[in-house]
């Protein structure tokens, strides 16, 4: 029950009180949903279903990879009231999604995403010099290497980005923000945790 919270672009409800998030996350490969895992909370869940903090899954960062229609929404909840107020961060994911469940979220909701897995977030990647504009999140250090990025060709504002400093989805997790005609540039930092994008034209490194 309840609305399917579909939120402008860079628009979050709700104030979040950020925590120390590690700046780096990798593949550990395939969890498996296997029945086995369930005695010591999930390390992989399902992409549809409300599910409880401590109980259900444990409070760690997860990612969903391959969600190609627009469809996939996830909320972080305080409680199950399914009241506005209890919501603490919420997003629609195109491509790959992080978030940091917190020890402190009771509910955490996810609708139409593809299966969601832990990520150890000290893993290193074989980084990229490139990704898709239409991807989601990259971890910086781990999917996609520091630097300088430029998208050619964007139109209509339709091409969105955001660096983050976590993947907590709140207010103080933005580091820059932007919608972009035409060409966009941004400048990468090692310090940044994530890299999102929405909407835009493929990103190439040019330094």
């Amino acid at each position: 029950m309840g609305m399917k919270g579909k939120i402008a672009l860079g628009a979050v409800v709700g104030v979040v009180v950020i925590g120390v998030v590690s700046a780096n996350a990798g593949d550990n490969g395939d969890g498996g949903t296997g029945k086995a895992e369930v005695a010591e909370k999930e390390a992989a869940f399902a992409g549809d279903g409300d599910f409880q903090v401590g109980s259900d899954i444990k409070p760690v960062t997860y990612r969903t990879t391959g969600n190609s229609d627009g469809m996939c929404h996830w909320e972080r909840a305080k409680d199950a009231s399914g009241e506005m107020d209890a919501l603490l961060a919420n997003d629609n994911v195109t491509g790959t999604g992080y978030v940091t469940v917190k020890a402190t979220d009771k509910l955490f909701k996810s609708s139409d995403c593809n299966g969601w897995e832990a990520v150890d977030e000290k893993a290193k990647g074989s980084p990229a010099a490139r990704m898709s504009g239409d991807g989601g999140m990259f971890a910086v250090g781990a999917d996609i290497a520091p630097g300088t990025y430029k998208s050619t060709g964007n139109t209509d504002d339709s091409c969105y980005w955001e660096r983050t400093k976590d993947a907590d989805h709140g207010v103080e997790s933005i580091v820059a923000n932007d919608n972009v005609n035409g060409t966009a540039v941004v400048r990468i930092s090692a310090s940044d945790a994530y890299f999102k994008t929405t909407g835009c034209k493929d990103w190439k490194k040019t330094g």
